[in-house]
């Protein structure tokens, strides 16, 4: 038996012929006892090489996805991670784990309010309760950006050394994913009143699978995946990785340390003239746009065309919080759910053209905060997003008279 076990070649013989005894309909239960029993330790890249010889000989990637979740939870705190390199802050496989902490906080939250009994919610209890629900998953839908960044620059480069069947299967999973989210989302949104009784089955139908469903990617990458892709990647291609995680955005957690790999030399800009952005009425380069706009005695926030939010300026003082963990979100999921209903209306009314501004102000802290969204059009009128501009106006009201002369406020 112990020959068996330390084989490496027999190892992956046992674990492809129990999945394709899943495949043929044996009992799940009985080869998950069996494969406890026979391996209590498989190295990750063991189970990665099976998967991809599975899809090799034949094995539809839809049947190892559908698969995935059974041979997955046999063998979950069983994968041997021994050996596995170790990265430094803000490396892209860091900024992935630390969002993964960050989602399972999340999921703590959730699993403490599931367990709460029906009658505690019921009656004027409901309405804070729903609330919750509606805040906790719309922060796990931003698992998205997290999916993304897996698909779109990690995947690429692991089809680039061969790896291609793991990828495809993990991206099947991601959907899955999405949709439970989905789901859950609009479970929580649909009209009409809820009972403890319909909630209950709410949360057992739709929120539970969704959450659970976060929970085993989880796992699938930090035992699966992320030792794979550090084994198989080099320093170049983890900065090049790097150089685009902006683009996509993070999962609730803001990057605080940049990275840059040792014995890589950054190309440099070399012209004077790279990285100028002109206008028609005049140019700067981009050094000199973020000293402007940060210098603005306003927050401002740009929502694209598509709803996503691309860009906020970093003042000193800002009024309201931001950090790069919003970047390529929906700009509905960064609003509490009682208030996401006025910004639909305003970006529908920006959107059909019926209006190009709508201003609000609030008492806050002590301090009178102005905001304003306006609509940005291009020269024929068609609609390129959302500007929210927020400026804090409690000294401004409290000027009387002129001032003519020079001052410096210290």
């Amino acid at each position: 038996m112990s020959e068996l076990i330390n084989n490496s070649q027999s190892r992956k013989d046992l674990l492809k012929h129990m999945i394709l005894q899943l495949h043929e309909g044996v009992a799940p239960e009985a080869v998950r006892a069996r494969m406890i029993e026979l391996m209590t330790k498989i190295p990750y890249g063991e189970v990665v090489e099976v998967e991809q010889e599975l899809i090799s000989e034949g094995l539809p990637e839809s049947e190892v996805l559908r698969l995935c979740d059974i041979h997955s939870q046999a063998l979950e705190g069983r994968i041997d991670l021994a050996g596995m390199k170790i990265v430094p802050p803000g490396h892209p496989v860091d900024t992935f784990r630390r969002e993964n902490r960050e989602l399972e906080k999340v999921l703590r939250e959730l699993h403490e309010i599931f367990g709460k009994p029906g009658p505690d919610i019921s009656g004027p209890g409901m309405a804070p309760y729903l609330n919750t629900l509606k805040a906790l998953f719309n922060s796990l839908a931003d698992v998205d950006k997290h999916y993304r960044r897996k698909e779109n620059l990690l995947f690429p480069f692991l089809e680039k050394y061969g790896v291609t069947g793991p990828p495809k299967v993990m991206w099947g999973k991601h959907d899955e994913t999405r949709d439970l989210l989905k789901n859950a989302v609009n479970s929580l949104n649909a009209p009409g009143e809820v009972t403890p009784e319909m909630l209950e089955v709410k949360i057992e139908i739709f929120l539970k699978p969704a959450a659970k469903a976060v929970s085993d990617m989880i796992m699938k990458e930090e035992e699966i995946l992320l030792p794979m892709t550090l084994d198989k990647l080099t320093e170049t291609d983890w900065y090049e990785i790097y150089r685009q995680t902006n683009e996509i955005g993070y999962c609730l957690y803001d990057p605080e340390i940049s990275w840059q790999p040792q014995g890589i030399e950054i190309a440099e800009t070399t012209s004077a003239e790279e990285g100028t952005i002109s206008l028609p009425s005049g140019s700067f380069t981009s050094e000199e746009l973020l000293a402007i706009l940060n210098s603005l005695a306003v927050d401002l926030t740009f929502v694209d065309r598509n709803d996503k939010v691309k860009y906020f300026s970093q003042g000193k003082e800002r009024i309201f919080d931001r950090n790069r963990a919003i970047l390529g979100r929906d700009v509905r999921m960064c609003h509490p759910p009682s208030s996401v209903h006025v910004v639909d209306q305003i970006i529908s009314d920006f959107k059909c053209g019926k209006a190009d501004s709508a201003p609000f102000w609030i008492q806050m802290g002590g301090k009178f905060i102005h905001i304003e969204y306006f609509a940005l059009r291009d020269e024929k009128g068609e609609y390129l997003g959302t500007l929210e501009m927020s400026q804090d106006l409690t000294e401004k009201r409290k000027l009387e008279g002129d001032q003519r002369i020079l001052s410096y406020k210290n």
